[in-house]
């Protein structure tokens, strides 16, 4: 008679990652600090930015940490499954689409987003984080007539204005790699020329 004896070894791999991204505008009147943080599947973003216009501004992930060309280099919204623009909530959303951060009477934006799709981990880890500000809200794909396309694409909210490049913060305890990511402001300008030369560029 034989005594057999089974050994059981688990080991846990924690997907916990953090970032921190630094933002400001080209002319210094925009400022912020946002934290990310990965926690199994979703990402909370959390922070402020001070110098934005009162009122909402859209909130986007952009696809590429460049810039060469300033904010623009960006890129589109990121959108690994090829969908349009909509609202957070909506199945049919960029993976960058966030929607639409608030900022007080003082310009002030207090930012705190759950968000399932976006990740700093994994097959579709973001490539860059672009903050959209604008003087009209980003209208989550809800546009129409000749607001339309450009709906579908940005949710038409207007020029970037401020941008700031981010990696994966030293406060994460796990992962020795680390990503960049990219955050530019947006602001709708009042000169309709101008407004679609910027969103010409973003598309």
């Amino acid at each position: 008679m034989s005594n057999n004896t089974t050994i059981t070894i688990r080991r846990t791999i924690t997907t916990t990652a953090t970032a921190i991204a630094i933002l400001h505008s080209d002319n210094g009147n925009i400022n912020g600090t946002i934290h990310f943080q990965q926690d199994k599947n979703s990402t909370t973003i959390s922070g402020e930015i001070k110098g934005l216009t009162p009122g909402l501004h859209g909130f986007h992930v952009h696809q590429y940490g460049d810039t060469t060309n300033g904010c623009i280099s960006a890129g589109p919204h990121f959108n690994p499954y090829n969908k349009t623009h909509g609202d957070p909530t909506d199945e049919m959303r960029h993976v960058g689409d966030l929607g639409n951060i608030v900022a007080g009477a003082d310009g002030t934006a207090h930012i705190d987003i759950s968000d399932k799709h976006v990740q700093l981990l994994g097959e579709f880890s973001i490539i860059s984080f672009v903050v959209h500000a604008c003087g009209d809200q980003d209208d989550l794909g809800r546009g129409v007539g000749d607001k339309k396309d450009a709906s579908l694409k940005t949710g038409d909210a207007g020029a970037r204005v401020a941008c700031g490049i981010v990696a994966i913060s030293a406060a994460r305890s796990e992962f020795s790699f680390f990503f960049f990511f990219f955050f530019c402001v947006y602001e709708k300008k009042s000169d309709q020329a101008v407004a679609k030369r910027f969103s010409a560029s973003a598309n």
